[in-house]
């Protein structure tokens, strides 16, 4: 054979391979979407028809959804998206930099946030709370006491105190005393008191002061002894003695008895108006919160901020899954495929592999001609 009959007839074979190669899978692709709707010859409905998608629509919308929620958008990658540690830093600074510029950087008092949610008169409300909190400490204090002695109502560690104290005071008091009688106050006392008592007498004592003389020998002897008596342990024995006894009677007595007398009110309307001026609630409702707690945006980011932000994240993992049963992703996938046009389905789908639809087209082509070239081979060999 001619070689340029071989070479037109292997020519000629790769030709119509390529052509029918390349157009057969140009119309597999096709038919992937066209036509659109059943198409009939008569009542002979045509084979192929409508394409493979618009024909698997309704599996395809439901495969589609159902791949995406249970491979694409499941409840962990929702949770690597949006709660991871980047996210939970993003989200505590932002809630801080919320109580930072309308909260503690407000011009407004706390007055006017309590306006703003509809609280009016807090003023008196606050200052009503206080007195009753007054009442209420002291209706307890007086159920307290009731039937109660002295003895059960004061601590151990006070009864001790309290009778050190004691033994230091009588000490004191003898002390003192003695100081008085050595001083010259002390001496004219006892001469005031020698010279009543003698008049206290009548003529006996007349009779007496004539017998004596002058008093001041008398004074001389009497002052040593009183103050010898004073400094004598047996007297601060006896004092410390009298002391302790009353004290025991003291403490045996009942407190509400020892109370009985007392009017609590005024003391009740003293502690209330103390309290009102202490907290002085008008000038704390006229402050900002900057000024009422200076320190309050640092101890949020510290204390608040981190646990309103754990708290937001839990329950947003709790709650995910719950909203995305809910929202179901699925039917809403479903939904919105059918709800396509399938033309605009058919640009979606080629629009994204456009490229590689191509090279499906170019290779068939490719094989084609690779066969057509076989085929033409095998064509010459059976012709020689």
């Amino acid at each position: 054979m001619n070689p340029l009959n071989i070479f037109l007839t292997l020519l000629f074979m790769a030709l119509i391979g390529a052509i029918i190669g390349g157009f057969t899978n140009f119309i597999a692709i096709k038919m992937l979407f066209r036509p659109y709707k059943t198409l009939y010859l008569g009542k002979w409905r045509l084979p192929f028809t409508p394409g493979l998608i618009p024909k698997r629509r309704d599996e395809l919308s439901t495969q589609l959804g159902r791949t995406i929620v249970d491979h694409l958008l499941t409840p962990e990658t929702f949770k690597k998206r949006f709660l991871n540690d980047e996210m939970r830093t993003r989200t505590e600074n932002w809630i801080q930099r919320q109580l930072a510029t309308h909260a503690f950087q407000s011009s407004r008092s706390l007055n006017d946030w309590l306006l703003i949610a509809n609280q009016e008169g807090m003023e008196g409300k606050i200052e009503a709370k206080l007195d009753e909190l007054v009442d209420r400490q002291s209706a307890s204090l007086r159920g307290y006491i009731e039937g109660k002695t002295v003895r059960e109502l004061l601590p151990e560690n006070w009864k001790t105190e309290a009778e050190h104290k004691m033994m230091h005071g009588v000490k004191y008091a003898i002390d003192q005393a003695t100081d008085y009688f050595v001083s010259f106050e002390g001496r004219q006392t006892i001469k005031t008191f020698f010279e009543e008592f003698l008049a206290s007498r009548g003529r006996f004592g007349s009779v007496l002061q004539s017998l004596l003389g002058e008093s001041r020998p008398i004074i001389d002897r009497i002052q040593p002894e009183i103050v010898k008596f004073l400094n004598s342990p047996k007297t601060f024995e006896t004092v410390a003695s009298l002391a302790y006894g009353e004290w025991e009677k003291f403490q045996d007595k009942k407190a509400d008895d020892l109370l009985k007398e007392f009017d609590f009110n005024p003391a009740a309307e003293s502690v209330k108006q103390y309290v009102k001026e202490t907290v002085n609630v008008r000038r704390r409702l006229d402050a900002t919160l900057a000024e009422t707690w200076p320190t309050g945006l640092e101890w949020t980011r510290e204390h608040l901020t981190p646990l309103v932000t754990d708290f937001i994240f839990e329950q947003g993992e709790v709650r995910l899954e719950e909203a995305l049963r809910k929202i179901n992703l699925e039917s809403m996938v479903k939904e919105q495929v059918d709800s396509f046009e399938l033309s605009r389905l058919e640009e979606l789908v080629l629009g994204i592999s456009r490229r590689e639809l191509k090279m499906i087209t170019v290779l068939g082509a490719l094989l084609g001609g690779l066969i057509g070239i076989v085929q033409g081979f095998v064509a010459i060999g059976l012709n020689l």
